[in-house]
């Protein structure tokens, strides 16, 4: 679990395999050099396994679903990755709660300027944009960010300097492809109103576990 609360940009040093499954090294700061295989690190908001580790360079793997779903097949050696370690129960939740499960892949469609800050438009799939609400959270690249407006095909937030600054995303251009994952909870809410209206609420699945149980009864 992560709260879209970036660490530090890190750079992709090496990437093996193809387009099926990729291996990525990651340079990053001395900050990093505690980290463990096994631990769980968002890339671009990816959540992803560490599998090797040396000094401040770890490396992860990521599978055909991964390349599929995430921005991930696009990035080559040089470029910057938005990083952050999972959550500690002791944590702050300066953003909010983010899973590093990517729901898709946005593309950046206008910016403009206002004042200090530069507003950025993203274009989304529509099934996705029934999860996203004026004033919501949203993760982009694993950047906790506040929606500011929505369309049918896409929303807006802002980004203020240290943002910019302080993650990938000032220096994406338009075209670019960023790492959508929506909040949760208006997917869980949907999860349970879907099975209360088809009939898979509390009562049902009481009288399913009792089927199963005269199976076994019976076997």
């Amino acid at each position: 679990m992560f709260s879209g609360i970036v660490a530090e940009v890190g750079i992709v040093k090496g990437i093996a395999g193809g387009q099926a499954a990729a291996s990525l090294s990651i340079e990053a700061s001395p900050a990093f050099a505690d980290v463990e295989v096994g631990e769980s690190i968002a890339v671009n908001g990816v959540c992803l396994t560490v599998v090797h580790h040396y000094q401040s360079t770890f490396t992860v793997d990521t599978s055909p679903e991964t390349l599929r779903s995430t921005n991930l097949g696009e990035l080559k050696s040089g470029d910057g990755v938005n990083l952050e370690r999972s959550l500690c129960l002791s944590d702050r939740i300066g953003g909010h709660l983010v899973s590093g499960h990517v729901d898709g892949v946005g593309k950046i469609i206008d910016t403009c300027t206002e004042a200090n800050t530069i507003h950025y438009t993203m274009q989304v799939s529509k099934p996705l944009m029934r999860y996203i609400v004026p004033k919501g959270s949203i993760a982009v690249d694993g950047i906790s960010l506040t929606v500011v407006a929505c369309d049918p095909d896409g929303f807006q937030v802002t980004i203020i300097p240290h943002t910019a600054a302080a993650t990938t995303i000032g220096h994406k251009d338009l075209g670019a492809t960023v790492n959508v994952e929506c909040d949760m909870m208006g997917k869980y809410i949907e999860r349970a109103l879907q099975a209360r209206l088809e009939g898979e609420g509390t009562e049902a699945l009481g009288l399913q576990a009792a089927r199963l149980r005269r199976q076994e009864f019976a076997g």
